[in-house]
């Protein structure tokens, strides 16, 4: 029955699909997709998956599944990183202060980090899974206004009422404490060119359905004709410990930020490296998977991806009272002004 609610019940419709947790692997200002060898990238970032990830990264030289000791995933053959910013909340007096993760619903003992999805189809089509070096960004930190952010269609924020709240999605971020937290919600492109593993933007070898969504079986554009999985993150942010409005703005406003300097939202990303083992995930694409189980798939408890972390590269206080976000970056406007 329980991976029966954690599959079918959060996603009628979906023909089958993996959800799985995935532990904190590390917080720290590396992006190796962005700025890519850099110690100290612009903005602070939350990391799962396999522990290979580095600043680096160099597709040509690194095979995740070879250099990872261990993966912070409960599918033990996915060796994949998986990255978004990080949330903040700022008080009264200018400082900030990191929002901790919490686990999603069934995935309760996991250390932060979040909950994964791969969704083959809602329509009982098949799906080409991604190919070793395979690289997408989705999302852009610099958008702040909500034409923009319409664009990318579904990466939105829900107000948990309870750990079960799927519903009310927002492009921005809520306006009213949320009882159990926020979860952002990520949803990738789910169409290939079928040729580039990886473009200069990182965006433009993907795209979304030509029309309708993903859900509803919309066509891939001829350009991005290849059908690939949906790629879907969701981050559970406890925001609850900052719930008091007498701490918030004095003009009502919300009071979270993200660490690329966004109180919008509108900003949302996230990046993926791919690092599954051998054709695991196509295996797991092709069958009839519910959930967390998966039998053609090797799995490991919640409390063994726990253990597997890494020591931030770059020695900074994250989780202090900070008087500016990690790396000094500005929270700006839709103008590029600062805000504060």
């Amino acid at each position: 029955m329980r991976s029966y609610l954690a599959g079918w019940c959060l996603f009628p419709g979906a023909s089958a699909l993996l959800r799985f947790s995935c532990s904190q692997l590390v917080v720290e200002r590396l992006d190796p997709l962005v700025t890519p060898g850099v110690v100290g990238s612009p903005h602070l970032h939350q990391i799962i998956g396999g522990n290979a990830f580095n600043a680096s990264m160099d597709p040509r030289t690194l095979d995740l599944p070879s250099e990872a000791t261990c993966t912070t995933c409960t599918f033990a053959e996915d060796f994949s990183n998986y990255w978004t910013a990080v949330m903040f909340f700022r008080a009264r007096n200018g400082t900030y202060k990191r929002v901790q993760q919490k686990g999603n619903v069934y995935f309760e003992e996991s250390n932060g980090g979040m909950t994964i999805y791969y969704i083959p189809s809602y329509n009982n089509t098949s799906v080409t899974a991604f190919k070793p070096g395979f690289r997408m960004i989705t999302g852009d930190p610099t958008i702040r206004t909500r034409e923009e952010a319409e664009r990318y269609r579904q990466l939105t924020y829900t107000c948990l009422q309870d750990p079960m709240t799927r519903t009310n999605e927002t492009l921005d971020m809520p306006k009213e404490p949320c009882p159990a937290g926020i979860m952002a919600n990520l949803r990738f492109p789910t169409c290939w060119d079928g040729v580039n593993l990886d473009s200069p933007d990182h965006a433009g070898h993907v795209s979304y359905p030509e029309s309708g969504t993903f859900e509803e079986g919309g066509p891939c554009p001829a350009s991005h004709p290849v059908k690939i999985p949906q790629l879907f993150y969701e981050i559970v942010w406890d925001t609850t410990p900052f719930n008091d409005k007498s701490e918030w703005p004095e003009d009502g406003s919300q009071p979270f930020v993200w660490s690329y300097g966004d109180i919008s939202g509108f900003g949302s990303h996230g990046d993926y490296v791919f690092g599954w083992k051998g054709n695991a995930l196509q295996i797991a694409m092709d069958t009839n998977c519910n959930g967390f189980q998966c039998p053609e798939l090797k799995y490991q408890e919640i409390r063994e991806g726990n253990k597997c972390t890494k020591s931030p590269v770059l020695d900074e206080d994250v989780d202090g009272w900070l008087d500016e976000l990690p790396g000094g970056m500005p929270v700006t406007d839709a103008n590029g002004k600062s805000v504060f």
